[in-house]
């Protein structure tokens, strides 16, 4: 039954790429640029999308790479000098510049995919989803034979004594405050939805403050660990499977609470290649491609099909594995679009005292 259904899948996403090749030879117009998060990360996305998209369709792509900014691609459009034609983006800021009017409204029709396919497509017009991804906490276990357990842990100064690394930002900082603070995950955005809730996430991170070191770049935090400089850190939980699988590092996942969130393709409003994106966007919404990203990288595909395709060796790692589910926090995306302008300046604001 399943090797069919696998074959069956296999086959619909043959006939999408066939249906993506080019009819004649590729011209000048004929090209993206697509911009991502770089590093490891990017470096599968290549393998998994855009050789195996070149190759299909004969759409030369231009690679890019940025820090998730919003205010980057805003200015772009705003100035009319759109250069990114397909930019992966968190689903907050999707939602943001979506209802901005900076990013196309996505016609799923013109895209030929059943929506309903795709994992947190619902939550957004204005994207497409492709992965999966985490934010954990992690640690070398050479050098912490008595490893956290718990997001408490991180907060824990005297039971782990050291420097911890926080990307410098406050959403998953406010949470994981909360939810140390001993707040319910399921309750962590009710809380943080009311000013008392956001000065108690504040007083919790008051607590580690002096012993923080921040980093901006998600390639940052395991250049950290592997350093020495920090006992733990909060990281992509795809950037410690690398540095483990491909490096040798003896660095291991604290998977409580993880923050777990949807990588989403969107295509800037204005971009002089719009019929071009759109077919990326489609050939990116298709199994195959999704499950060429989780044998590189264990981030789990959106597309619900790409699962049967998945090499069961990689499922264990993935984010979705129940075993990481039990206390995992699913981020909303509506929250942070909502919140997130007045939440970052009051970050910061207690970043300078």
């Amino acid at each position: 039954m399943m090797k069919s259904f696998v074959n069956v899948v296999s086959a619909a996403a043959s006939l999408a790429a066939v249906a993506l090749m080019p009819v004649g030879p590729a011209f000048a117009a004929d090209q993206l640029t697509v911009t991502s998060f770089g590093g490891a990360y990017q470096a599968s996305v290549r393998k998994a999308y855009f050789e195996p998209f070149m190759k299909a369709t004969g759409v030369k792509i231009t690679e890019d790479e940025y820090n998730g900014e919003v205010a980057k691609l805003r200015a772009m459009v705003k100035s009319k000098t759109v250069t990114w034609d397909v930019v992966d983006t968190a689903l907050d800021s999707a939602m943001l510049l979506c209802a901005e009017g900076l990013v196309e409204m996505i016609d799923w029709k013109k895209l030929g995919i059943d929506r309903s396919k795709l994992t947190w497509s619902d939550k957004q017009d204005c994207g497409v989803p492709y992965v999966i991804s985490s934010f954990v906490i992690a640690y070398d276990k050479s050098k912490l034979p008595n490893p956290p357990k718990t997001i408490a842990d991180f907060f824990d100064t005297q039971k782990f004594p050291g420097k911890r690394g926080l990307k410098k930002v406050p959403d998953k900082a406010l949470e994981w405050a909360l939810i140390a603070d001993g707040v319910a995950v399921k309750d962590v955005y009710k809380v943080l939805n009311t000013p008392e809730g956001v000065d108690r996430a504040f007083k919790k991170l008051d607590t580690i403050k002096k012993d923080i070191v921040w980093y901006q770049s998600n390639a940052q935090p395991t250049q950290l660990l592997a350093d020495g400089q920090v006992v733990m850190t909060s990281t992509p939980h795809g950037r410690i499977y690398d540095a483990v699988k491909n490096s040798g590092k003896t660095f291991e996942i604290m998977w409580d609470a993880q923050h777990q969130e949807p990588g989403i393709w969107t295509i800037p409003k204005g971009s002089p290649r719009l019929d071009a994106a759109y077919k990326f966007l489609t050939f990116a919404a298709t199994p195959q491609p999704q499950a060429r990203l989780s044998a590189s990288l264990p981030y789990a595909p959106a597309n619900k099909d790409a699962m049967a395709l998945v090499d069961p060796a990689i499922l264990p790692y993935l984010p979705t594995a129940l075993d990481h589910m039990a206390n995992a926090l699913l981020r909303d995306a509506g929250f942070w679009a909502e919140k997130g302008d007045e939440l970052r300046q009051r970050f910061n604001a207690w970043l300078a005292k």
